[in-house]
């Protein structure tokens, strides 16, 4: 009898393991707006250098006296080639000839301009505050937002390392417990940052932490990592939401921040990983977990007969496994299993690189950001089906092989169509995000097949860590980091 075949035993997929899994998919739902909120905490509006003119002694006036603000405007800042303020420049002295309609200005670009020294003025009629607007990451710091969220993935890399190694040592609960403390402290802690440094601080802890499960059945996790699945894609749909009703960064990080001090509260009913507990040589402690779960899934009879030599009779493969040393050289030790690596690596870079490439940078669509926002979760949900279907259909290698050609010919005309034509521009993401989603569906499944059950946990330590080092601003956690095979 297998680990499999015990939880069988005590219930399957039974109240215990239900209840497990809706509680474990709960902190799913806030990941997404962990992962993509600095598309909103972060957004940069619209700017321009902010000006100091005396307007009490000025030569042109409205009709009310005063001097119109977008008077003030056009002779303080330079246009762009949009006719619009320039973001980062602003001329040197008062261009005031620029008012009168019967003057002539030879050449514009002879006026000379400098850098915005006073600071900028924002428009915030969409969003009242972001890091952009409160740290001026803007103009020649503009790269600090990235950095931003670089930081955080690389956090998400850390963590993975860290809680991956903790995890074994320790088991599955209390590191668990531990990530929800962290991600809620941390995440608070973020909101009342004062200053970007203390910002990209804590916003890396909170990417450290991560959660992870192992008592839902072998013939049932498809379907329950599918449920985490479907979970990480609707907090994709809520966050456009939340972040439309909060327009101040400080609050949307508050708000996506504070449930977890609840997942922390009853993450302590969790029960230990009953097959950790057997490899970690505490079998007396695993049979009592699993008669906890047998009394819940209402099998206390069948829990009553487990005892220690009962399961470890029939753990013996598992543990024999367990015993035995693998590393990360077994994944290219021969010429097939090195194979299978090179092309899963590829297809595991190329998958994540496009698909939050895409989800991390909306603002450049040039549309509404809380309606693509909702629109890129959505067209989850249709991918990952079609993606369930085409599996069964026309099997995992011409599902994979077709999402990514589709996706990469889709992102690719992006580059030739004009920038004005956003509509066109936008439904050609959506198409390729979808893609992607879909790839992503394939390749989880694909990936646990490929390989031999020995090195299989090996591979998947490794193609958690590449896969969040290889982003283009960091993850995500994906909503495959809640389980552990």
């Amino acid at each position: 009898m297998s680990f499999a075949e015990l939880l069988d035993h005590v219930g399957g997929m039974g109240r215990f393991q239900i209840i497990y899994a809706i509680l474990l998919a709960i902190p799913v739902f806030m990941l997404a707006s962990h992962n993509l909120m600095q598309n909103f905490t972060a957004a940069t509006s619209e700017h321009h250098c902010h000006v100091h003119i005396n307007i009490n002694n000025t030569p042109y006036t409205n009709l009310t006296g005063k001097l119109a603000a977008k008077d003030l405007l056009r002779v303080s800042i330079p246009m762009d080639s949009n006719q619009q303020p320039e973001k980062c420049h602003r001329f040197v002295t008062t261009q005031w000839q620029l008012l009168d309609s019967n003057a002539t200005v030879t050449n514009l670009t002879e006026l000379e301009t400098e850098p915005c020294a006073d600071g900028w003025v924002y428009d915030k009629s969409i969003f009242t505050s972001t890091i952009v607007t409160e740290w001026d990451l803007v103009c020649d710091s503009c790269q600090l937002k990235q950095m931003a969220q670089s930081i955080y993935m690389a956090g998400t890399l850390v963590g993975g390392i860290i809680f991956g190694d903790l995890s074994d040592r320790f088991g599955r609960r209390s590191p668990l417990i531990w990530c929800y403390l962290q991600m809620a402290v941390t995440g608070t802690s973020t909101a009342f940052s004062l200053s970007f440094t203390a910002y990209c601080i804590f916003r890396f802890l909170t990417g450290m932490a991560f959660s992870a499960v192992e008592w839902t059945p072998t013939r049932t996790r498809a379907v329950v990592v599918t449920m985490f699945g479907y979970c990480y894609t609707i907090g994709q749909c809520i966050l456009a939401g939340v972040a439309y009703a909060i327009p101040s960064w400080r609050w949307l990080q508050l708000v996506v921040s504070l449930p977890y001090f609840i997942c922390f509260i009853y993450s302590w009913w969790f029960a230990e990983s009953a097959r950790w507990l057997v490899i970690a040589g505490r079998p007396d402690e695993a049979v009592k977990q699993l008669q906890r779960v047998a009394r819940i899934n209402r099998k206390k009879e069948e829990g009553d007969r487990l005892n220690i030599e009962v399961l470890r009779s029939n753990m013996q493969k598992e543990t024999a496994s367990a015993k035995s040393s693998h590393t990360f050289f077994d994944l290219v030790r021969t010429p097939v299993v090195r194979r299978i690596s090179f092309c899963l690596c590829f297809v595991w870079f190329s998958t994540s690189f496009a698909y939050y490439g895409l989800a991390m940078d909306l603002q450049n669509f040039g549309v509404n950001i809380f309606l693509i926002q909702l629109v890129f979760g959505a067209v989850d949900f249709a991918a990952k089906f079609i993606s369930v279907l085409t599996i069964g259909f026309i099997g995992r290698r011409i599902t994979q092989t077709l999402t990514l050609i589709l996706a990469g010919l889709s992102i690719l005309a992006n580059i030739f169509v004009p920038q004005d034509l956003k509509a066109l521009r936008t439904v050609l993401a959506v198409v390729g995000k979808g893609c992607l989603a879909a790839s992503f569906n394939c390749v989880y499944l694909y990936t646990s097949e490929l390989y031999p059950t020995v090195i299989r946990y090996v591979e998947k330590t490794q193609r958690v860590q590449l896969k969040l080092h290889m982003q283009p601003r960091g993850t995500a956690k994906d909503q495959s980091q809640v389980t552990r095979d």
